[in-house]
């Protein structure tokens, strides 16, 4: 199963309609996808507009591949699941988003060997052909020099998503972890 995620905030249909219009030629390659925001239908992919905590977890945990927007929390996730991770970030001049900060955060992801970022559906389709045929595997890639680089920031918005602080004072946490 292809996991895809949009996060909630936003539309993100160039993305979800880059996984329909490929899946159409696939139908036996199953796709979910927390479509979010979105108003459209597609044809070709199961989408749920919002998933709980332990319901996004479950579909991460049971997804072959994750195909996303360049969201902090979907990266740490699939990374920490070890799960291959296909990015294409939102643009501005789309109306995705209001700023390019997803550019950024591509650029820097882009390190890490389970990530691979593409910027449109062409390129999706063509990511997603290879991934398949690699048997969803995650390419065998170097990690590259000054990686190590990026553990600190990591950390940082590691604890910052998994550990919200809650209305009722507790503390919530992603990965199935229990309220401290």
């Amino acid at each position: 199963m292809i996991f895809a995620t949009v996060g909630t905030q936003l539309p993100f249909d160039r993305l979800l309609l880059g996984l329909d219009s490929w899946a159409a030629s696939r139908p036996g390659v199953h796709i979910v996808a927390q479509a979010g925001a979105s108003r459209r239908s597609f044809r070709h992919i199961e989408t749920v507009s919002r998933l709980s905590q332990d319901a996004f977890l479950a579909r991460l945990q049971e997804a072959r591949l994750v195909v996303a927007h360049a969201g902090m929390g979907t990266i740490l996730s699939a990374a920490e699941l070890g799960k291959p991770l296909i990015l294409m970030p939102r643009r501005a001049k789309f109306g995705e988003h209001r700023n390019d900060h997803q550019q950024d955060t591509v650029r820097e992801m882009a390190r890490l060997s389970n990530v691979t970022v593409v910027d449109d559906g062409e390129a999706l389709h063509a990511e997603l052909d290879a991934t398949l045929a690699r048997g969803f595997e995650a390419p065998r890639t170097r990690v590259q020099a000054g990686c190590e680089a990026l553990d600190p920031l990591l950390e940082v918005v590691r604890e910052f998503v998994w550990n919200q602080p809650q209305p009722d004072g507790t503390r919530s946490r992603l990965r199935g972890r229990q309220s401290a």
